[in-house]
């Protein structure tokens, strides 16, 4: 007698063989969700899915089943319709079980088997294929392969713990890929490229892709691990997990299934109107007097600057949470001036304790820190040994809030900068990490939406709903519905480096995290007095004008008359504090830098409308504001790998200079003839599928409007 059978509330077909459980459910508009699990009941496990509850999905109502007979005279055993939703399974002609399960655009079908295999017995299978509704194959798990004996969804033991699982499809072998997250490669067609699911400095595991076959998938599980997208295969592997879980969706077009993830696990908030403008940072400046006195300068030169931002170590001791009174006499008083000047304030948090501060004892009595496995309980040596808090515990993310609503937002601070949110481990074995959620090889991955999560659910209990930006170095998919704006890491200041930005601000956005920026100019010790790094910044100014947020930072450098490098600090007792690097505001690198650098946050400023609607189309459709050329174009084949220029919303083509000394570049404009692309510098217009070789002095970069729509920035270029 078959195992497959429909749920009891018509939406969902499940399977039991061989000790394994098997749910396929409808979950969202277009989509299933996929769990499965070995010797064990499926759960629901809500802090380690990104996916949102099925009640908030909206999924459709409660059916019923019932017995029918097909019209090609196989027997229907159960049927339920459920909205669009409907499932059955039916006697299939060689007697075994065949399950369907349609939602609007997607149909899974599950067919159960039992094989006889060498070792002498049945081995109980159920095997799935993915179809849009019109029979249009998307993917399937991998089949047996007769004498090979494979397991498309297979599980491994772990000695005394779960299981290390694996899941196995064939997919399209003409299809391009797109998204899962920060990867530092200029690679946009991501099919047979291969990831490690786990987060680091400067790389964010978002594990979200999307097939222009027609369909979204979504690895839903935070375990560290592995993604391949080979010739032969697609494998999903988690290194520790209590089940498989897993998100598919369908869609004619990119944004169709960019709507439908949005809707599944989260719209990003209302970006508000204070962060669309330049923002403004270093590392770092180091007293209050600093920030007030970089503050008047930018109103005195005119310059618009809509954020200032406290880089770390205003702090005395990591974890302490607060500003260090020496250096910051009275951080109101600061807030109070720079909102006089309309600027808001944002502050560094770094997620370490510190053995010295004040809160690591009280942190660790009540279990609220990481723990090591074995051996000492230390995750970081910079600046002192620390150890990290745990975002997985709803007390911890509770009690750091708490301490950060008391020593910032009440004294004006506007917003937080959550760095180190990977978390950034001395050395990064997962293995040897155990969190309040599990094993860290189970769960790592959920650190940094967690991390968001806790400021952004206490800013909104303070009453700042729609104001809430929480600058932050990592994700996991979901992150985007806590107001994480996601910045690429400690990068290089290299025209690699700025290279490699252009294809993670489009596989971000096509992940569901619309919101990104990166350090302006790179992170890593460029030089402000040297002409290869300002002609780098230049061009990275250009290109970050056209980003979510236009954001300053780094760490810079300069030769200076004592041979030194950075500003040297001491506190009052002689005691050392953490160097402060090279100027970095539009005026350091001399006029040539500061005329150009001026232009573009006039551009900026001018771009307000159409950022405003960007901001508003992610807000509410889950659209992203960086686009590859195959967003809007997806028939034309020439956009597929196109890797140097990006499309800014649906109007606004960049094409960003990424080579050092290049006066000029080709850009390939796509669409066919009916298309026309109008270059905002000189007004001349172009047909689409054409290549065109443009000028590119250092004071400018070709920018092409789509059917002439400009939204104000001809002439301006």
């Amino acid at each position: 007698m078959t195992s497959l059978r429909v749920s009891a509330d018509g939406r969902a077909l499940v399977w039991t063989g061989n000790g394994e459980n098997l749910r396929v459910e409808a979950w969202g508009p277009d989509s299933v969700r996929v769990r499965a699990a070995m010797q064990r009941d499926i759960t629901d496990e809500p802090d380690l899915s990104a996916l949102l509850p099925l009640d908030t999905v909206d999924a459709g109502a409660t059916g019923s089943s019932a017995a029918a007979s097909d019209a090609d005279g196989a027997t229907t055993v159960m049927a339920a319709q459920t909205g669009d939703v409907r499932a059955e399974v039916h006697a299939g002609q060689d007697g075994e079980a065949v399950g369907t399960l349609r939602n609007g655009a997607i149909v899974v079908q599950a067919r159960e088997s039992a094989p006889w295999i060498a070792a002498g017995y049945q081995d109980f299978r159920c095997r799935l294929s993915f179809t849009k509704a019109d029979g249009t194959p998307l993917l399937k798990e991998t089949d047996f392969g007769g004498s090979l004996n494979l397991h498309a969804r297979h599980y491994e033991a772990i000695e005394g713990g779960p299981h290390a699982i694996t899941a196995s499809f064939l997919s399209p072998a003409d299809e391009h890929l797109y998204g899962m997250g920060e990867y530092q490669q200029s690679i946009m067609d991501l099919k047979g490229s291969t990831f490690e699911l786990a987060d680091r400095n400067s790389q964010a595991s978002v594990p979200f892709v999307v097939s222009s076959a027609g369909y979204g998938f979504l690895w839903n599980n935070p375990a560290v691990g592995r993604a391949t997208f080979a010739a032969n295969r697609t494998e999903w592997v988690a290194r520790s997990s209590r089940q498989l879980d897993y998100w598919v969706t369908a869609g004619d077009t990119p944004a169709q299934i960019e709507r439908n993830y949005a809707c599944a696990t989260g719209h990003a908030p209302i970006m508000p109107d204070w962060a669309l403008g330049f923002w403004q940072c270093k590392l770092r400046y180091w007293n209050q007097d600093q920030v007030l006195e970089v503050a008047r300068r930018f109103k005195k030169e005119d310059i618009p600057v809509s954020v200032l931002v406290i880089d770390f170590f205003h702090w005395p001791h990591m974890g302490d949470f607060r500003f260090e009174k020496e250096f910051w006499p009275d951080p109101k008083k600061m807030c109070d001036e720079l909102h006089e000047l309309g600027i808001r304030v944002m502050v560094s948090v770094w997620p370490q304790i510190a053995l010295d501060s004040e809160n690591y004892a009280q942190m660790r009595q009540k279990g609220l820190l990481v723990r090591s496995e074995s051996g000492l309980d230390i995750g970081m040596m910079f600046e002192g040994p620390s150890q990290f808090y745990d975002t997985t515990n709803p007390e911890a993310r509770a009690y750091v809030w708490e301490k950060c609503r008391q020593n910032y937002a009440d004294l004006g601070v506007d917003a937080f900068w959550l760095d180190e949110a990977e978390p950034e481990y001395g050395v990064a074995d997962f293995s040897h990490y155990r969190y309040h959620a599990g094993p860290a090889l189970s769960c790592a991955n959920v650190y940094p939406r967690e991390y968001n999560r806790g400021f952004y659910e206490g800013q909104e209990q303070i009453g700042r709903s729609g104001q809430i930006v929480n600058l932050t170095r990592c994700a996991w998919a979901g992150s985007q519905r806590y107001g994480a704006l996601v910045w690429s890491g400690d990068v290089g200041s290299t025209f690699a480096d700025l290279r490699h930005q252009i294809t993670i601000a489009v596989h971000m956005g096509m992940a569901g995290i619309p919101w990104f920026t990166t350090d302006m100019g790179g992170f890593h010790d460029g030089r402000v007095d040297e002409d290869g790094f300002r002609e780098l910044f230049i061009r990275w100014a250009q290109f970050e004008t056209f980003l979510p947020v236009m954001r300053n930072h780094g760490d810079r450098s300069a030769r200076q008359p004592d041979g030194g490098l950075k500003e040297k600090i001491t506190a009052a007792d002689g005691s050392r504090r953490l160097p402060s690097g090279a100027p970095n505001e539009p005026w350091s690198m001399g006029p040539a830098v500061e005329k150009v650098l001026r232009k573009f946050i006039d551009i900026r400023e001018s771009m307000r409308p159409y950022l405003r609607e960007l901001f508003d189309q992610a807000h509410t459709d889950g659209q992203p504001l960086v686009r590859g050329l195959f967003y809007e174009f997806p028939d034309d084949a020439r956009t597929a790998d196109i890797a140097d220029e990006f499309l800014f919303g649906p109007d606004l083509l960049v094409a960003p200079v990424t080579q050092a000394g290049a006066g000029a570049r080709e850009v390939y404009l796509p669409g066919g003839q009916s298309t026309t692309w109008t270059d905002l510098r000189d007004g001349a217009v172009y047909r689409g599928g054409s290549v065109v070789s443009l000028a590119a002095p250092i004071d400018t970069l070709p920018v092409l409007a789509r059917q002439g729509r400009d939204h104000g920035l001809a002439g301006r270029l």
